[in-house]
């Protein structure tokens, strides 16, 4: 299949096809074959300039990828716990860290095998200025499913984010493997679940090959080399990469990218599908430390009493 700057570039061609045979014929007596071969070497050069899919070396796989971001409170910002109750500044929110990883190795390949990087964003109002920071990075447009601050979890991002994308055309679902805020790390597998894709987790390297991506994973003894056939979803690590600092020309531009704004009704989805499967009661400073304990003797005698300790007092023997 040819795009569209293709076409553009054999409709061109064809018309100095045209004027280069009217030429050949009134003056072919003067000039013999010269224009023909001229305007061969001519096609050849601009069809391997465009990288046209007519040199199946120079071809590109366009990809799409939707990459799934959140807006996630600054944990660099100060907060206190008064009455089992988690307070911070909700003025200060950032790109979940995890996401921003992943929006980085979409547009890696995009700049490597071309396509478009499409980011998603579920939350208030407030969360279009996430959106805008993935697309200073460089993605192509956005979309924003507007839910209020409320009692969701795992399960309740993963109902709309499957119901936006059951009718979607996409090779590559991407997610952060986890959020900054509640470091659940389920709803990738969720969303894959109920879409029923193949997917990988705590990626940590990404590439296209034949159709399909080879997902380089981060395991419990080591890294994992996993093909995925496409369509696929992948969660990934923030030791994927570094994620690039917009530039004043992205942020410049991130302004006319368009944003497309959605509600769980456009959807098809109403709060009663949404009540949360899980719910936080309250929160808690973290325990005091106790004190450790030295020992001091002879390394026999010390020995058996460690080990009589890790046996009755630890529990751990």
């Amino acid at each position: 299949m040819l795009i569209g700057s293709e076409v553009s570039v054999l409709k061109s061609m064809l018309v100095l096809l045209f004027i280069n045979s009217l030429y050949g014929l009134l003056f072919q007596f003067e000039f013999g074959h010269l224009p023909l071969i001229v305007f061969s070497y001519f096609c050849i050069f601009t069809l391997q300039k465009s990288g046209s899919t007519l040199n199946p070396s120079r071809r590109k796989e366009r990809m799409k990828f939707y990459v799934c971001i959140k807006m996630v409170a600054d944990i660099n910002a100060p907060f206190q716990i008064k009455d089992g109750e988690l307070i911070m500044d909700t003025d200060r929110v950032v790109l979940n860290a995890y996401d921003a990883s992943a929006v980085e190795e979409a547009l890696v390949l995009k700049e490597k095998l071309g396509g478009e990087v499409e980011v998603v964003c579920i939350g208030p109002a407030k969360a279009t200025e996430t959106i805008r920071k993935a697309l200073a990075m460089g993605a192509d447009k956005g979309v924003h499913i507007e839910q209020p601050d409320g009692a969701l979890d795992s399960t309740s991002y993963a109902t709309i984010l499957s119901a936006f994308f059951k009718d979607k055309e996409y090779d590559v679902l991407s997610f952060g493997k986890q959020s900054q805020d509640t470091d659940a790390g389920l709803t990738g597998s969720m969303v894959a679940e109920q879409l029923g894709l193949p997917y990988t987790t705590n990626a940590v390297g990404l590439d296209a090959e034949s159709g399909s991506m080879m997902v380089k994973r981060q395991g419990d003894s080591g890294q994992e080399i996993i093909e995925l056939p496409t369509p696929c979803l992948v969660t990934c690590s923030n030791d994927m990469n570094e994620p690039r600092i917009p530039n004043l020309k992205g942020i410049m531009a991130s302004k006319r990218k368009p944003v497309e704004s959605l509600t769980i009704s456009d959807l098809g989805l109403s709060e009663s599908d949404l009540s949360a499967h899980s719910v936080v009661n309250s929160y808690h400073e973290k325990p005091a430390r106790k004190a450790g304990k030295k020992f001091q003797g002879e390394a026999d005698e010390i020995a058996k009493e460690v080990a009589s300790l890790l046996d009755t007092e630890a529990n751990v023997l």
